[in-house]
């Protein structure tokens, strides 16, 4: 996409506040001195196998970029692709789990487009609304903030167990070589967490005055925090610093760490962002493994002024949405790593 921003350039656009220029978790569109327009889209194969599970963790997932830009979800179309000979009332539950999530955010699907694919997929593009001053983009995290996450981790490393152990693979090799089946419990705790909005945590976002966020996917939260480091250097250089200890985690997510039940993330996400992180030596290799695995509708990762932590913490309590104080921000020099983790 980025190689598209020359045909693109920000200065023939001048209401488009962010585009291919400067890449964050959605395109944002100025309509009035007082609205902008949230865009973003998402889709994926099934990770569970219940369908109407499916198209709701798929559901909440596209949604989330707009509440990690501050915004609220007015309207989603379907995107969709599946075998024709996937039977009608599997469709029909996709399509009903994802509408139950769109009408939990008080948003409307308005229609959407279909496709025939040998492996399916669905999720949504989704349009949302926010004021500008409430609008929160990667940069502008200031030395001084706390970090805070939303949700706990390792909803990648649960669901990659799920298919693993589901598979025709021989339990009692799994056995033999101290490998885990999966505890359904675990699996429950993934999808509470998955299909969960980000609805709530958005809302604290706005009554603390945010400025600086992300939320959690496919990059994990080491990669996405690298992005957030990145992005809000380009003012002032900062480093973020997280506390491994006080980074939550789903229960079984070590169990299924141990055992190896790991996505590609794991690789890859080190791979790509490793040379931006530093790490204490006495953090242990499972934790680590942990702080980059993938997510899939993971919480957000924000930068909430200290003048406003409590404010955030109210709000979070009216609505009963969790979170995790697991570090801060503070000023880097040149040279230094943008995260570190102690």
């Amino acid at each position: 996409m980025r190689q598209l921003a020359e045909d693109f350039p920000q200065d023939e656009y001048p209401d488009l506040i962010i585009g291919l220029g400067r890449p964050d978790d959605a395109a944002v569109y100025r309509l009035d001195d007082e609205r902008v327009l949230i865009q973003t889209t998402d889709f994926f194969t099934p990770i569970v196998d219940d369908p109407w599970l499916y198209g709701a963790i798929a559901a909440a997932n596209s949604m989330s970029d707009v509440y990690a830009m501050g915004g609220e979800v007015r309207v989603c179309l379907n995107i969709a692709g599946f075998p024709e000979d996937l039977p009608a009332e599997v469709i029909v539950e996709i399509l009903a789990g994802g509408a139950a999530k769109v009408r939990e955010a008080d948003a409307a699907i308005a229609g959407g487009h279909t496709v025939t694919n040998p492996e399916p997929f669905y999720g949504l593009s989704v349009t949302g609304m926010a004021a500008p001053d409430s609008l929160i983009r990667k940069g502008r995290a200031a030395a001084g903030d706390c970090l805070v996450l939303t949700k706990a981790l390792g909803t990648g490393i649960i669901t990659t167990a799920a298919k693993l152990t589901g598979s025709s693979e021989d339990p009692q090799a799994r056995q033999a070589q101290g490998k885990p089946d999966l505890d359904p419990a675990h699996l429950d705790g993934a999808i509470a967490s998955m299909t969960r909005l980000n609805r709530a945590a958005a809302k604290a976002a706005r009554a603390a005055e945010v400025r600086s966020g992300t939320d959690i996917t496919g990059y994990g939260l080491l990669g996405h925090a690298v992005e957030m480091a990145a992005a809000s250097s380009a003012d002032a250089r900062v480093r973020l610093q997280i506390k491994a200890a006080r980074v939550p985690a789903l229960p079984g997510a070590f169990d299924y760490i141990g055992a190896g039940y790991l996505t590609r993330g794991s690789i890859r996400n080190p791979e790509h962002f490793g040379s931006n992180v530093a790490v204490k030596d006495d953090v242990s290799a499972a934790r680590r493994t942990l702080l980059w695995e993938a997510e899939t509708s993971g919480g957000l990762l924000l930068a909430v002024p200290a003048s406003a932590i409590d404010t955030f913490r109210a709000v979070c309590e009216e609505e009963e949405q969790p979170f995790w104080e697991i570090g801060q921000v503070v000023p880097a020099q040149e040279d230094e790593p943008v995260i570190e983790i102690l």
